[in-house]
């Protein structure tokens, strides 16, 4: 169970600090949420306590961590499907895991491949998802603002 002020990753959405915890109906059902806030966008999301197993809410990278994700973004392209839509559907399932180095990987490898050809609107839609997934944790794991974060991941991606 998190408290209010630990960073923790929403996979999918990205990752966030715990402003408050909170019961709400919705549907009839009173739940709990925890209320988290997005460094970007000041966005807040809900996230029902019930269920966090399946939802695989974890806490943020630490430093060491955030030197591997660094790593990742600077190594070379990874074999990809030649397949658009298994390359879809490989990446979708990458950032849905929740892991900050498949994330890593999929910013990298599509960053990679619209230099060489430009992306469809589709796989655009996937790396800009993933790129803000990686941002807003790397954003609370350095402290770093997204425009540094945002120059650091271009100069990786060589």
């Amino acid at each position: 169970m998190y408290t209010i002020g630990d960073k923790v990753v929403y996979p999918v959405h990205g990752a966030g600090v715990i402003e408050a915890i909170e019961e709400k109906e919705i549907l009839g059902e009173l739940r709990r949420y925890y209320i988290m806030k997005m460094p970007l966008d000041d966005m807040k999301v809900m996230i029902p306590l019930d269920g966090m197993d399946q939802i695989g809410i974890r806490e943020i990278i630490n430093q060491r961590e955030v030197e591997l994700v660094f790593a990742v973004l600077s190594a070379q392209i990874t074999e990809m499907s030649a397949n658009w839509n298994k390359r879809y559907r490989a990446n979708m399932d990458r950032i849905k895991t929740g892991d900050v180095f498949e994330v890593a990987e999929v910013v990298r490898n599509l960053t990679l491949k619209d230099r060489e050809k430009a992306l469809s609107t589709g796989e655009r839609k996937i790396m800009q998802n993933a790129k803000q997934v990686l941002l807003s944790e790397l954003i609370l794991a350095t402290g770093r603002s997204k425009e540094d974060l945002l120059t650091e991941i271009e100069v990786l991606i060589e």
